[in-house]
């Protein structure tokens, strides 16, 4: 990664080890550069990251989220998905039709197989 501003040690709770951020499942590792990404390239700062992924957060636990380190990441993404809309990254409707295709995508392939995600973006047949 290029040298950045970026301080992780800003985040609320990051789960990481002493080699740093952890990760149980491929897509959070995924959503996590994502945002680091998006970051470095100039699309939101990083103080403006951890706003929005801090209000996620709270607002999770006002929900009654039992905060055990499992949810870290939905919340991450649900951050990701808010910042990203509100800087015009991607539209309402752009959002929705990609989660669409994400779930038929995941849903039709089988365990253990790669997620084949151009399949759920081919027009269904009559």
């Amino acid at each position: 990664m290029k040298d950045t501003l970026l301080s992780f040690d800003e985040l609320p709770v990051l789960p990481r080890d002493k080699d740093g951020p952890v990760f149980n499942q491929p897509w959070e590792a995924k959503v996590f550069a994502l945002a680091v990404r998006l970051s470095n390239a100039g699309c939101f700062t990083w103080p403006e990251w951890v706003e929005v992924f801090s209000q996620e957060i709270k607002a999770a636990q006002e929900r009654g989220d039992p905060d055990q380190g499992d949810t870290y990441y939905q919340h991450w993404l649900n951050a990701l998905e808010r910042i990203c809309a509100a800087k015009g990254l991607v539209g309402g409707e752009d959002m929705r039709r990609r989660k669409a295709a994400w779930r038929r995508a995941y849903l039709n392939t089988p365990h253990g197989q790669p997620i084949d995600l151009a399949a759920a973006f081919k027009p269904e047949r009559p």
